[in-house]
């Protein structure tokens, strides 16, 4: 018997491009310390992953990515965590998503950003939902 897919309100290819921006956000390495002016190609570009506060353009567009969802759209999107995460099963999506939305408030962009393995998370929860990242891949990329 096949179970039946929970209704999202967030777009799946939404919710990829938004896994895309954290997994690239998750990979950001501590600064290397390497001179400013130095030759990136000698470098092995390594300054494209380091995390860098004043200017992170990675960060920025996952919070603006994460800024532009509706208030279901973000609740969805905890809910898929914390499936992703094994808090709850796929089975308990209305109760997952009830609980997200009972402890809903301001900051879900701060708590999903601050999310350790986000991106594996939410990955994973999609999968469970039904939706795969590979598919996704072979259809934009």
């Amino acid at each position: 018997m096949e179970r039946a897919q929970p209704e999202l309100t967030i777009d799946p290819d939404k919710a990829f491009y938004i896994l895309m921006k954290a997994r690239a956000f998750d990979e950001k390495t501590e600064a290397s310390g390497l001179e400013e002016g130095s030759n990136p190609t000698d470098d092995k570009d390594v300054a494209i992953l380091e995390d860098n506060p004043e200017s992170d353009a990675t960060e920025e567009e996952l919070r603006t990515a994460l800024q532009s969802l509706n208030d279901d759209e973000k609740l969805d999107l905890v809910t898929l965590v914390w499936i992703g995460r094994g808090d709850f099963s796929i089975d308990e999506w209305s109760a997952a998503r009830a609980e997200a939305d009972s402890v809903r408030d301001k900051h879900a962009v701060r708590y999903l950003m601050e999310t350790p393995l986000f991106s594996d998370f939410l990955e994973e929860g999609l999968a469970l939902a039904g939706y795969d990242l590979d598919e996704f891949e072979r259809e934009h990329f």
